[in-house]
Formats: C-alpha cells, sequence, structure tokens
C-alpha cells in the first residue's frame, strides 16, 4: 500500500495504474477503499485494471 501510494505520479497529483488482481492479492478491496477514502482519492476499475488518481478533483467519465 505504501509503495502505491509513495509513487512518483501519486506525489505529483497524477495517475497510478494497478492490475486488479494485485489489488485484490495485496491489500484487499476493503483496505484499498478506506485509503482512498482517507486520501480522497478516486479510482475507476476496467479490463483487469484500475486507475487511481491520485488527487481530490472531481472525475467525470466521458463516454
Amino acid at each position: 500500500m505504501l509503495q502505491l501510494f509513495q509513487s512518483q505520479a501519486a506525489a505529483k497529483s497524477g495517475v497510478v495504474r494497478r492490475q486488479k488482481r494485485d489489488i485484490e492479492r495485496l491489500p484487499g478491496w476493503e483496505r484499498f477503499r478506506q485509503e482512498l477514502n482517507h486520501r480522497g482519492f478516486h479510482a475507476v476499475e476496467n479490463a483487469g485494471q484500475v486507475v487511481i488518481f491520485c488527487n481530490q478533483d472531481a472525475v467525470r467519465i466521458i463516454r
């Protein structure tokens, strides 16, 4: 969990991508959601990938 949120992209309010199975295997979904809530970040899942927006800006799905 620390490695994910201390990456350079996360530190620069960027975007981080991880495989869904890695989140399931390492921190688990409940812990992952708690950390997102704590930090005010958003994440979306598609095709086995999770994209984490490491900032508190709103996320808008274009299509």
